[in-house]
């Protein structure tokens, strides 16, 4: 059953047409995937669904049941409240009820015994725990441990929070939310592969419809099972992840090219029978003629020229072989900051024309890790070397090499006079930079493209070796795709930090993973790392094992610890009363059994249907009531866990 229509969309923006005609459906447990290029419309037409921008035709129908969740919705506060008391505050109806309960329950130790309150304390019990209020502050706690948030971090204010963090809580706040159509942009954008893998494990259990953008192609394909395609102006649908509308699209394409040629074919083969008829010239054949003409006309009204796919072009990189197999060898580094160890023991070695990814988690240290490859910070202990001939070249994030003022085609020419302008323009184009966009300033441009800018730039160095740090961070899915082509074209040898498991799919050939004990070095790409470590969750449990977590998982505050006690307590006495009423309903159901083995009672018709209708009903209640202890039994073992 559909919960979210969108019936024949248009929205211009300003006199030009942003998107026209989009129409979908979305079914209450759909996966969605949204992609197209940056600037096509994407996010737009969230706004669109959301009711913040008005559309120019074309309706957007919801259920009654539909219940939208996204991010902007659940605003951070700038204030001294913790991360972990923010989120909770998602559940503020649960923790009125949970007030009220207390209230109840206050006022009948104190001996007000009446129908009416034992009445209401029943009800507010009953709808408490509807609403998920005896596992609300667990489901906090967890959502914030998988994006990333030790429960030290859960106790800092928001207001000190990076920009990053504070998405991050919105994420967690969105989750909670209890929305079952789930609005999704870029959610992985300031998330580590452990994180990231949280998230996917959550969406992948999640009871509702989502639909995502995002340029992360491993997500999508782990998470989605239909593609939403935004792509010159118009919406197509199509089956499968990320990998599975890639194929059917260059399928598709290459299909209706083989259909416009033979229909070119057909055109001109019937115009060289007009030719030839003419040649003839009797008045039979202008009749012919006339026939053919229309046929023609006919044939070219419904010629379509296919969308052209974006040239790749290629654009070849050289750099000097140095004459070592050695590109770079680290030694027993070790780092730390105001006295706190960050990593230590870290060997690394690189050999020649490998492709090789630095994997960790947010914050263990992997860009210090490469300022100190590329000696701009000293270890506090360990060396780094490189062999003969390396020349090694650094891409930092911050792109503080380009200048504002210059224009994309300046930037490059500039640092390299040598090259022709034919030879600029090439490489321009290979970094999706064609027509007048290279005329642009570069203070105007976006994120993504000035990464570009700075990629190619980096690449036409000559260097050998070249460190990357998250090169794919403002990209979207073309340009990461013109990346991975150039990087596959490039001569040397790269060592690259990057959350992109696509990418690191597509070209490592060997993996480090950082922890503060060391770099374990795995051969392979990433599918081979979850392979030799026995499944997608050794990340998380790596991460749990890593030293200093331990002991911060005791640290519970008194607060928490009374929190989840009285959650326990809460359970215990559930699963008490609901194994009374098991024993209850067993018995009236055995004294019923008895009753219609009776002699007197099995020849009276009326009195065995109404006993068996009694014992229907028990036998139902029954099963309810044990449905509900295992329930409770689950949750409380789930609850005694976490402490």
């Amino acid at each position: 059953m559909a919960v979210f229509n969108a019936k024949d969309v248009t929205l211009y923006f300003g006199a030009e047409m942003l998107f026209g005609g989009v129409t979908f459906e979305v079914e209450k447990d759909d996966r969605i995937g949204l992609v197209g290029v940056n600037g096509c419309g994407k996010t737009t037409l969230f706004k669109a669904i959301r009711g913040d921008v008005e559309y120019d035709g074309g309706e957007f129908v919801k259920s009654k049941d539909a219940v939208l969740g996204y991010m902007e919705q659940h605003v951070i506060r700038e204030s001294s409240v913790s991360v972990y008391d923010e989120v909770l505050s998602v559940f503020a109806p649960v923790m009125k009820l949970e007030s009220e309960l207390d209230d109840v329950n206050r006022r009948i130790d104190e001996g007000d015994n009446s129908p009416e309150m034992l009445e209401k304390q029943m009800q507010l019990r009953e709808q408490f725990e509807a609403e998920g209020g005896l596992t609300y502050r667990t489901r906090a706690m967890s959502s914030l441990l998988g994006l990333g948030f030790t429960l030290p971090e859960q106790e800092k204010p928001v207001s000190v929070l990076s920009g990053g963090e504070k998405a991050k809580v919105q994420l967690a706040k969105l989750l909670l939310s209890g929305a079952n159509l789930l609005l999704l942009d870029e959610p992985t954008n300031h998330l580590d592969i452990a994180a990231s893998t949280w998230l996917e494990k959550f969406l992948l259990e999640y009871k509702g419809a989502y639909i995502i953008i995002s340029h992360d192609r491993y997500f999508l394909d782990t998470v989605t099972t239909r593609t939403f395609e935004l792509e010159n102006k118009r919406l197509t649908v199509y089956k499968g992840g990320y990998s599975a509308y890639r194929r059917k699209k260059e399928e598709d394409l290459e299909i209706a090219w083989r259909h416009y040629e033979n229909q070119l074919e057909d055109i001109n083969r019937i115009k060289g029978i007009i030719e030839q008829q003419k040649r003839f010239n009797q008045e039979r054949n202008y009749i012919t003629i006339a026939s053919k003409e229309k046929q023609i006309e006919r044939l070219e009204a419904d010629l379509v020229k296919p969308q052209v796919l974006p040239k790749k072009l290629r654009f070849a990189f050289h750099c000097t072989d140095p004459v070592t197999e050695e590109i770079m060898t680290a030694k027993n580094i070790r780092m730390g900051f105001e006295g706190e160890t960050l990593f230590s023991g870290v060997d690394i070695d690189v050999r020649k024309h490998e492709r090789v990814f630095l994997l960790g988690a947010n914050g263990s240290g992997k860009t210090t890790l490469f300022k100190i490859l590329m000696k701009q910070l000293a270890p506090e202990t360990g060396n780094v070397t490189y062999g003969p001939g390396v020349k090694p070249g650094y891409y930092d994030q911050l792109m503080t090499g380009l200048t504002d003022s210059k224009t994309v085609m300046d930037e490059i020419w500039d640092a390299y006079p040598k090259m022709s302008q034919t030879q600029v323009r090439t490489a321009l184009g290979s970094f999706l930079f064609g027509g007048e966009d290279v005329f642009k300033k570069i203070g105007v441009l976006s994120g993504g493209e000035k990464a570009r800018v700075a990629l190619l730039k980096l690449m036409l160095s000559g260097c050998n070796f070249l460190l990357l740090d998250e090169p794919t961070n403002h990209l979207d899915i073309n340009s990461r795709e013109a990346l991975e082509d150039a990087l596959a074209g490039y001569g040397g040898t790269v060592f690259i930090i990057s959350h992109d498991r696509y990418l690191i799919n597509k070209i490592a050939t060997r993996l480090y993973k950082l922890s503060p004990g060391g770099a374990m070095s795995i051969e392979g790409n990433y599918d081979d790392y979850l392979a030799a470590s026995e499944g997608a969750n050794v990340l998380t449990a790596a991460k749990a094992k890593e030293p200093g977590e331990s002991e911060s998982a005791n640290k519970l505050d008194y607060k928490r610890r009374k929190e989840l006690q009285s959650d326990i307590r809460k359970l215990g006495t559930r699963i008490s009363k609901a194994e009374a009423r098991i024993s209850e309903l067993e018995s009236d159901i055995a004294c019923i059994n008895a009753q219609m083995q009776d002699p007197s009672i099995a020849g009276d018709y009326s009195k065995v249907a109404d006993l068996s209708e009694k014992l229907g009903e028990l036998q139902s209640e029954l099963d309810s009531v044990t449905e509900e202890w295992a329930e409770a039994s689950e949750t409380l073992e789930n609850l005694e866990s976490s402490c």
